[in-house]
């Protein structure tokens, strides 16, 4: 098989090294016999950059991870309803140089969060702290609304109907019950850097969940199961979520 006929795939990113989603879809061709196939990582500087990647006649399909969840939507040629409505786009397939957008982020979260989720007796009050407001974060707030799951974003930075971490205190962490994690914060090679929370405050009440999946076990989530909590990394959410884009790939 020449190499020009070879189809392209790969993970558009920044600072992203630690990804497993070459070593993932690396896996999957072998498993698949498909020897025409490539993934590759393409880390760049700014999101702009994503039209020189574009540019290469192979590439028939990418992933998108943070920061670029967002801000690649106006690269796309088409964004499918769902990915539309809420704002984030982590997959894009590449066919007769149209560039789709879809959301894959939506089935592998609700998947790995429910799972964990069932094991909490008493539901009906819980409300969850998201933490961070990037693409991925419409994504989350996407899933708990369709769960009925009341829900406040945590920021950085103060705007209007979002709270900063300053204002975290016990009487917080007594009302929201869930934390989930959807910055970067923690991620390998940073593995002693956590989101700022009175983590003294938390107990087996509560469920934590890191999208981040490398380390295995963040200090997020390291601090919450010290204290009792359910706790839940973002691997499975990323298995699921590749899972899918792999399909949406595969059909003519």
């Amino acid at each position: 098989m020449k190499h020009e006929k070879k189809k392209i795939y790969g993970l558009i990113g920044k600072n992203i090294k630690y990804s497993f989603s070459r070593r993932f879809f690396i896996e999957k061709f072998k498993q698949e016999s498909i020897f025409n196939a490539d993934y590759e990582i393409f880390d760049i500087p700014k999101i702009e950059d994503v039209s020189f990647i574009f540019q290469n006649p192979y590439l028939k399909g990418c992933n998108v991870t943070i920061p670029y969840k967002t801000s690649i939507i106006p690269f796309l040629t088409q964004i499918m309803p769902e990915a539309k409505s809420i704002g984030s786009v982590n997959v894009v397939k590449i066919t007769n140089k149209c560039r789709i957008g879809f959301n894959t982020d939506v089935l592998g979260f609700e998947c790995s969060f429910k799972k964990k989720f069932k094991q909490i007796k008493n539901k009906k009050n819980f409300k969850a702290l998201i933490l961070g407001t990037g693409g991925v974060s419409k994504t989350i707030s996407f899933v708990l609304e369709k769960l009925k799951i009341p829900y406040q974003y945590i920021s950085r930075k103060k705007n209007r109907g979002v709270l900063v971490y300053e204002d975290i205190n016990q009487n917080l962490l007594n009302k929201y019950k869930i934390i989930i994690n959807c910055t970067p914060i923690g991620t390998y090679p940073n593995i002693n850097s956590c989101p700022s929370l009175p983590y003294q405050y938390v107990s087996s009440e509560h469920y934590f969940y890191d999208l981040v999946y490398n380390p295995n076990k963040t200090l997020f989530l390291k601090k919450a199961e010290k204290k009792g909590a359910l706790i839940q990394n973002g691997l499975e959410m990323f298995y699921f979520q590749a899972e899918e884009s792999w399909k949406i790939w595969r059909k003519i």
